[in-house]
């Protein structure tokens, strides 16, 4: 596939490329170091009122950098370090009031979390009539004031998965350290994998090799706020037109909710969506959107660089997700998920092929880096890698040790089991 148009967005061409019939080499883990002894929470996030689960809610440990989010069904699972057994669980989500949990209040370390939604009461006309591009405008300029100015290391738990129809045929789990840039800096983030876990079925992925160029990377390309290219490009105001929609609240804090849409004398493929942004400091909370998929050909020209010659590709759905955490008066990166289905039609065949892939990476730890310096040479990972080759680790219930994770959703948590009963016959 021939590089994409930069004037069109700097960055889209680094979003989740899918390689067709490509191979590559194994990425080798450093040996992680013992840490403190740990106790392991696991529970659900519900809403209060209907009992429906709360996705990719917020949870950190009060006191500490440890945070996690819940899976798609509200299910989670954190790790506690017995020297903050007694610090409270504290659970967020955009509309619902804030809780939190003492570990104790666990049963059998378990827990079902409750959140209660927020009454809106919207505030004057006046303060909500301002126009919404130019709110939009302000958040990005805003960005020295809100995001952090200072290098900074996470501890992020990624995850990708490859769905044939409905069956899993690749499954890629890691721990990364990454070397996060400075907001006001122009210099990539770094990444070092640190522990990862891989399996991919090729024989039911039939005569098409199908993978995920990029890895990590894709996530970090999300943070809107690090990387504005993605959708907003120097030409904002022409691309795109924004209105307000309600607001909400999270943190006892007014959220300005933002729809987008792609202006419609552009015939590119752009993104629709909704941007959070926090009424106070003018923050990016969070952002829920999705590529327009209308126009298949040129839609499917962003993601697929080689393909057979007897196939036709195309996106059935591009969906993208950023999400942001505050502390002590700043804001981080705190979670992405990306959800893609590409549809393979063969000539002469009577059925069409359907890949469903999702990538999605959690902030679970960070400190500042101080002193410290990116990763270097073999150690760190490039913008290209396709994490997705060999199996290691899925043999050992106790794999992730320490770390936390994004609790596995069932079906995800099937194929897992799956995989070790077909280790253990291997054995």
């Amino acid at each position: 596939m021939k590089p994409f148009n930069l004037k069109k967005s700097a960055i889209l061409e680094r979003i989740v490329v899918l390689i067709l019939l490509v191979l590559v080499s194994v990425v080798g883990f450093a040996v992680p170091p013992v840490g403190s002894e740990y106790i392991e929470f696991k529970g659900i996030v519900i809403d209060k009122e209907t009992k429906s689960p709360l996705a990719f809610t917020n949870i950190n440990v009060n006191g500490t950098n440890i945070s996690t989010v819940t899976n798609t069904e509200g299910e989670f699972s954190i790790k506690i370090f017995k020297e903050d057994i007694n610090e409270k669980i504290s659970f967020k989500f955009i509309g619902y009031k804030n809780k939190s949990v003492l570990p104790s209040e666990f049963v059998d370390y378990k827990a079902k979390i409750e959140l209660e939604p927020i009454a809106i009461e919207l505030p004057e006309v006046s303060v909500i009539s301002k126009d919404a591009e130019s709110l939009v405008l302000a958040m990005l300029e805003k960005k020295a004031e809100n995001y952090s100015k200072k290098d900074m290391q996470l501890t992020s738990f990624y995850r990708e998965t490859i769905k044939k129809n409905r069956i899993y045929v690749s499954l890629s789990e890691a721990v990364v350290d990454i070397f996060k840039q400075s907001y006001t800096s122009y210099k990539s983030d770094v990444v070092k994998m640190y522990k990862a876990r891989k399996k991919t079925d090729y024989v039911k992925l039939d005569t098409v090799i199908f993978k995920l160029q990029g890895g990590p990377f894709n996530s970090l390309y999300l943070d809107i706020m690090k990387y504005p290219d993605l959708i907003f490009t120097d030409k904002i105001t022409e691309n795109y037109v924004f209105r307000f929609d309600r607001s909400t609240k999270m943190d006892n804090r007014l959220i300005y909710v933002i729809d987008f849409k792609q202006n419609p004398s552009n015939p590119d493929p752009l993104y629709y969506g909704k941007l959070y942004i926090d009424a106070q400091n003018l923050a990016l909370k969070s952002a829920v959107f999705n590529l327009n998929i209308e126009n298949k050909e040129e839609s499917g020209r962003l993601f697929i660089i080689k393909k057979p010659l007897n196939a036709k590709l195309h996106p059935v759905n591009a969906n993208y997700r950023v999400d942001y955490f505050e502390k002590d008066g700043l804001w981080y990166y705190g979670y992405s998920r990306i959800e893609l289905g590409l549809r393979i039609n063969w000539k002469r065949k009577l059925f069409n092929t359907t890949y469903y892939s999702t990538i999605e990476m959690a902030t679970t730890d960070y400190e500042m880096a101080e002193n410290a310096k990116p990763a270097r040479g073999k150690d760190r990972l490039k913008p290209n890698v396709i994490v997705s080759d060999e199996v290691t680790g899925f043999s050992d219930p106790d794999f992730w040790g320490e770390f936390n994770v994004i609790e596995p959703e069932k079906s995800i948590e099937s194929a897992i089991k799956k995989i070790q009963k077909q280790l253990e016959r291997k054995n």
